[in-house]
């Protein structure tokens, strides 16, 4: 199994700005938490596993502590970097108000009519901190944006490591949600639906009595992630269990062409 998609190919280009760059890739499946708990259950979780997945991580290169004092201007805010030395990417108090602000030298280019989420990573809390998000029309801007955080805590230390990720940019079609018609239907209205709904009820429940039982060593419902509906009818036939985003590539700077050669 290849780690990259076979489907079509669009582009999504990252200028660099500055040598400062930080780096970026595929968002991964896991998270820590996850394999911490109890017989790492969430990891049956195909929604959060293909949540996690949904994007690029822009990672931390530089490993600091900030505390947030409480007050609303941008001196409230201390930034500890753990070294001194010169070339760091770091954030700052760029609006104060507990708002840890990334200045991110990658100007982002996306095909025409794409936008870009800009977002805190799926499925990374983070105690004392939350990851604010924006919509950035990145097929024509020519102005680079800003990753913030805010803090949620006042005098409480928060650690931001070497590799960490602070950043997850998705793609998304401009003004396609606008499309959508929404509807609020009873379930009766759709009687296959609403029999294969309660077969879901039924078995779910079943289950649940079962786990209580046997605490919990009974086998876990697993046909969503199989791509089938509980009464064992085939879902979707694009089904996925797995993202495989494709990697940044380092492309070489094209310049005039030489004189010599013009």
């Amino acid at each position: 199994m290849t780690e990259q998609s076979e489907g079509p190919q669009r582009p999504l280009i990252g200028y660099i700005t500055h040598d400062i760059a930080p780096p970026i890739a595929p968002a991964p499946i896991g998270r820590a938490w996850m394999s911490q708990m109890r017989q790492g259950w969430p990891h049956r979780c195909l929604p959060m596993l293909i949540a996690n997945q949904s994007g690029w991580e822009v990672r931390n290169r530089s490993a600091f502590t900030a505390t947030w004092m409480g007050g609303d201007d941008r001196t409230s805010l201390t930034i500890v970097p753990d070294t001194r030395a010169s070339g760091q990417f770091l954030p700052d108090s760029h609006f104060g108000f507990g708002i840890l602000t990334w200045h991110l030298p990658i100007l982002f280019r996306t095909p025409p009519g794409y936008n870009l989420l800009v977002r805190g990573p799926a499925n990374h809390p983070k105690d004392g901190i939350s990851p604010l998000e924006g919509i950035v029309e990145t097929d024509w801007s020519s102005s680079s944006f800003s990753m913030n955080w805010k803090f949620t805590r006042e005098f409480m230390p928060v650690r931001f490591e070497v590799d960490e990720p602070i950043c997850m940019i998705v793609p998304q079609r401009r003004a396609e949600l606008e499309e959508f018609a929404p509807e609020l239907r009873p379930i009766e209205s759709d009687e296959e639906l609403h029999r294969k709904h309660e077969f879901f009820l039924s078995s779910r429940g079943a289950l649940g009595r079962e786990q209580e039982v046997a605490d919990e060593r009974v086998p876990w419902q697993g046909d969503y992630t199989r791509g089938r509906h509980s009464d064992g009818e085939p879902g979707a036939p694009d089904h996925q269990t797995r993202r495989r985003l494709r990697s940044f590539v380092a492309r070489p700077a094209v310049g005039p062409p030489h004189p010599d050669r013009a």
